[in-house]
């Protein structure tokens, strides 16, 4: 299943309608829609567009051409340049600390324009307790936006969950042998060495708001 109870296929119709909107000053037509998602008749295309308007996702104007008004995009936010993620708490910039696991109920949100974050899904935001990250322009206070993932690449930031300490950390990933490298970007502090098994990437940082 695609996201907020949609299909793969539906999910990928809404985007396809969100992008057309975001580059022209009108609605596409049932054509374009078909040519863009490669179905074979428009009869196709009017029986999602019946299911994504039963969804709530867009409403049709009968017997306008392109007469569609998308209502949310395929991440379940209203169509439009603000979106809405969950503030769920802090991770360490410096000694790990512990963080709320992804099913903890957010302390707060946060209202960003979709220039910053473009797809809401599995995204969260937590704020930086510490300053191990001060030479990446990340200090104590400013707010990180994550999205979830399992595994990174090495030089990604992430958060790190060290799974002996059951604490959580917010450092630079890298594989270093069967170890894992945890690196701060200070200078004056030491990376945190752990065996591969120990470390488990709970999220990679894709923005950073920060506080003045």
């Amino acid at each position: 299943m695609g996201s907020i109870g949609l299909t793969d296929h539906l999910a990928r119709m809404v985007t396809v309608i969100e992008v057309y909107l975001r580059k022209h000053d009108h609605a596409p037509s049932v054509e374009e829609i078909r040519v863009a998602m490669n179905m074979a008749s428009k009869d196709h295309v009017h029986r999602d567009l019946g299911k994504l308007e039963a969804m709530e996702y867009l409403t049709r104007a009968r017997g306008v051409a392109r007469g569609l008004v998308l209502l949310r995009c395929a991440d379940g936010q209203p169509f439009g340049d603000v979106i809405t993620i969950p503030l769920l708490g802090r991770i360490a910039a410096g000694l790990p600390i512990p963080v709320p696991d992804e099913r903890a109920e957010p302390e707060d949100s946060l209202e960003l324009t979709r220039d910053i974050v473009s797809d809401t899904r599995g995204v969260y935001a937590l704020r930086v307790k510490g300053t191990s990250m001060i030479d990446a322009l990340i200090n104590d206070g400013d707010i990180v936006i994550l999205r979830r993932a399992q595994s990174a690449d090495n030089g990604d930031m992430v958060a790190a969950w060290i799974k002996s300490e059951q604490q959580t950390t917010l450092k630079r990933f890298f594989v270093d042998g069967k170890r894992v490298r945890l690196q701060p970007e200070n200078q004056t502090m030491e990376p945190i060495y752990r065996d591969a098994d120990d470390v488990e990437v709970q999220g990679k940082v894709i923005a950073v708001i920060r506080h003045v």
